[in-house]
């Protein structure tokens, strides 16, 4: 977990034998420049995802999840925290067998258990969602981690991990589990080249935070 960025501000006096001058006083503009920079240093960011390893097509038996390695990349990046979303159930290793369940619960709208939750989102002010895309959707389990949380006012950004069909129509379903948010346009890497060419994934990843301000 990347550490919270903590500014302290602390006001120092001039020490010394001889007395000093009196303090300079502050305007009004001032002070509230220095209130919104304040506000701004105590910002957090979250980094939730879900990712799968086990059997990959046309990759093998991967031991960390594409979208996890983008994840970290990313809070890595901007001081974030991390949460794994995990199944209360986990996914078959099998890609064959995964795939299959994935698409039983997209078919039926199922929202899987979760094992474990955030407890609150409270502290953050800005969370990037990610996720691999199945069958062109959200993984429903990721589904049931964004509709059992309190998301509203706060800036709300997707990355997915995908074999070839970008981003879909998954920034619609986000939008709609998070109605009270703000959601940006997201990231899409190939999965492929998460798992294989971690700079060229770096590169995409940098070049994305710089147009959001990171």
């Amino acid at each position: 977990m990347a550490a919270f960025l903590l500014v302290t501000m602390m006001l120092t006096g001039c020490g010394g034998g001889e007395k000093s001058a009196a303090p300079e006083k502050t305007s009004a503009g001032e002070k509230n420049s220095a209130t919104a920079q304040a506000a701004a240093s105590d910002k957090k960011i979250l980094v939730v995802y879900f990712s799968r390893t086990g059997e990959e097509y046309g990759i093998g038996k991967i031991s960390k999840g594409n979208t996890a390695i983008i994840a970290e990349m990313i809070a890595q990046k901007v001081d974030a925290d991390l949460f794994e979303v995990k199944p209360a159930t986990p996914y078959p290793d099998s890609y064959e067998a995964c795939t299959e369940l994935a698409k039983r619960e997209l078919e039926q709208n199922v929202r899987p258990a979760l094992a474990n939750n955030i407890g609150s989102l409270a502290q953050y002010d800005t969370v990037f969602v990610g996720y691999p895309i199945w069958w062109g959707a959200v993984p429903r389990v990721m589904m049931t981690f964004l509709e059992a949380n309190d998301f509203g006012g706060k800036k709300v950004i997707p990355f997915c991990t995908h074999g070839g069909s970008g981003l879909a129509g998954t920034v619609r379903e986000i939008s709609a589990a998070c109605p009270n948010s703000k959601v940006l346009d997201g990231l899409a890497i190939v999965g492929r080249t998460a798992q294989n060419d971690s700079a060229a994934a770096k590169k995409d990843v940098d070049a994305w935070l710089k147009t959001l301000g990171y």
